[in-house]
């Protein structure tokens, strides 16, 4: 049987590239920028007040505190860079056979997340999400699966986060950024929007690069 990390790599590879897979698939990298601005917003000593999600993959997370300074900054550009961290993170974990601290560390911020959504599709997104996490942790005996699975989602999470960077400066060239988060980081900085979509790319290819060299050292272990 191929190397579970590879298998994992393709079903990602399919979950980003194929168009009916990525408009559905789309909706989790977005709950994940969406956590990421919350996470960050919490940590610099904002308060988030609402994260919704919309049927489009749009999302927003509504959060109180200075409107400017170092603690928006960071708070802004936490969004698009959250899946691709999380993403190679989780990769880590699952090389190291340590998987299991991360799916139920995601368990625990999907819980958390219940008590700021506020409308009623980002919920289901979010309930959909957590119960296949759930019923994973629960259901599935075989550590083999679990461990492909894990794989399957970091790749997705760095796949899909730098896709969603790319789409991003799509948007931008066609003069749609007026309230993406680089044009917010425009605004909270002296660097263009440009500069800040860029980053948002090298973060995500850096992840990927990791993932890629991880996935080569852990090659060919059993399983």
């Amino acid at each position: 049987m191929p190397d579970p990390v590879w298998i994992g790599a393709a079903v990602a590879v399919l979950a980003v590239l194929v168009p009916p897979a990525w408009r559905m698939t789309r909706h989790v990298v977005t709950l994940v920028h969406e956590a990421g601005h919350a996470a960050v917003a919490l940590a610099t000593g904002r308060k988030v007040r609402a994260i919704r999600l919309h049927r489009d993959t749009s999302g927003i997370t509504e959060s109180i505190g200075r409107p400017h300074g170092p603690g928006m900054i960071v708070t802004a550009f936490a969004g698009y860079t959250a899946p691709p961290l999380i993403g190679v993170s989780m990769m880590l974990l699952v090389l190291a056979e340590r998987e299991v601290w991360a799916w139920w560390a995601v368990l625990g911020v999907l819980a958390a997340m219940v008590l700021v959504i506020r409308n009623w599709f980002g919920l289901l997104v979010l309930l959909v999400c957590g119960g296949g996490i759930w019923l994973l942790q629960t259901r599935v005996d075989d550590p083999e699966w679990a461990r492909l699975a894990g794989y399957a989602v970091a790749w997705f999470l760095v796949l899909g986060g730098l896709r969603a960077t790319i789409e991003l400066a799509v948007s931008r060239r066609r003069g749609r950024d007026v309230s993406s988060d680089a044009a917010v980081l425009a605004r909270l900085t002296v660097l263009p929007s440009v500069v800040w979509n860029a980053l948002f790319i090298v973060v995500a290819a850096v992840c990927g690069y990791i993932c890629w060299l991880g996935a080569l050292g852990g090659a060919g272990r059993p399983w």
